[in-house]
């Protein structure tokens, strides 16, 4: 957690991608599950998905789902999506604008499939029905002969930052070619 509160726009950036990356291997950060809102038709699609990268030289982040979720459908057909996230330790607030892509396959993503494999998270890519398929009963379905597992990875466009204090609320706005205080 930060001491202090921050007044350069540089160093605020580069404490956002700092908290981003302590997200990804800190199970207790704010960040690290975050909200991932996409479009299905006319109407806004919104979920929780996991921080599992954080990749500030190209400004991307990196998180898993099942290859046969709507969400991925979604990014199919709609590459831009917001990923929101708050993190009270910090009392900052994160709205990112991304540019998503899904790969389902090459050494990228066998390599962190080989190791998702070995974690009770494995299951998750495993089932028998895609996500959000009726089921029979609540039981747990039967497993599928080979994974669905799939890599998105949604390029930072631009970052929105809240941080809500006591002495007064900030907000600032970078992309990649402008940073600026914005009123909150």
């Amino acid at each position: 957690m930060l001491s202090s509160r921050i007044e350069s726009l540089h160093i605020l950036e580069a404490a956002c991608w700092q908290e981003l990356e302590k997200a990804t291997t800190d199970p207790a950060h704010g960040w690290r599950l975050m909200t991932l809102a996409t479009v299905h038709g006319d109407e806004a699609d919104a979920r929780s998905v996991v921080l599992r990268e954080a990749r500030r030289g190209p400004q991307e982040l990196l998180f898993y789902s099942d290859a046969r979720a709507a969400k991925v459908r979604q990014i199919g057909q709609q590459p831009k999506g917001t990923l929101v996230m708050w993190s009270k330790a910090l009392s900052w607030q994160l709205r990112l604008r991304v540019a998503m892509t899904v790969a389902t396959d090459g050494p990228d993503v066998a390599s962190r499939w080989a190791q998702v494999r070995l974690t009770r998270s494995a299951a998750d890519y495993l089932a028998g029905a895609a996500p959000g398929s009726e089921l029979p009963s609540p039981l747990v379905p039967e497993r599928a002969a080979r994974e669905h597992f799939a890599v998105i990875t949604a390029r930072v466009l631009s970052i929105d930052w809240t941080e809500l204090h006591v002495d007064g609320h900030r907000r600032a706005i970078f992309s990649a070619d402008h940073a600026t205080w914005a009123q909150p």
